[in-house]
C-alpha cells in the first residue's frame, strides 16, 4: 500500500509563491513519474504537472507553465510543487498522484493510481 502526504499548503497574496512537498511511502517511489493535480470549489480536478521517475522530465498545464516547477528527491521518497507569481485562480485544493503506467496523456486521471489527501492553497486579491 502506498500513501501519498501533501503538505505545504496555506493563504498567501497574489504575487506570492508556496512550496508543497509530497512524501510517499514505500521502497518504490523513484519507479514512478509523479504528479500534481487541483481541484476548485464547484469545479473538476486538472492536471497541474508531472515529473518523470528520474526528474529529468517534467510537463505542465498552460495555465502555470512558466510559474510552477515541479521536482523530485528520490533520496527523501518526495515531490515538491514550487509555486511562484500565485494568482486568486490557483485557489484549489492541490493533489500529488502516483502514475501507474506510462501511457499517452500524462494529464489523464485515470493515468494515476494513488492519491494524497490534498492540501488547500488560498490566494487572497
Amino acid at each position: 500500500q502506498v500513501q501519498l502526504v501533501e503538505s505545504g499548503g496555506g493563504l498567501v497574496q497574489a504575487g506570492g509563491s508556496l512550496r508543497l512537498s509530497c512524501a510517499a511511502s514505500g521502497r518504490t517511489f523513484s519507479s514512478y513519474d509523479m504528479g500534481w493535480f487541483r481541484q476548485a470549489p464547484g469545479k473538476e480536478r486538472e492536471f497541474v504537472a508531472t515529473i518523470s521517475r528520474s526528474g529529468g522530465s517534467t510537463y505542465y498545464a498552460d495555465s502555470v507553465k512558466g510559474r510552477f516547477t515541479i521536482s523530485r528527491d528520490n533520496g527523501k521518497n518526495t515531490v515538491y510543487l514550487q509555486m511562484n507569481n500565485l494568482k486568486p485562480e490557483d485557489t484549489a485544493v492541490y493533489y500529488c498522484a502516483r502514475r501507474r503506467s506510462i501511457g499517452t496523456r500524462p494529464e489523464a486521471i485515470y493515468e494515476y493510481d494513488y492519491w494524497g489527501q490534498g492540501t488547500q492553497v488560498t490566494v487572497s486579491s
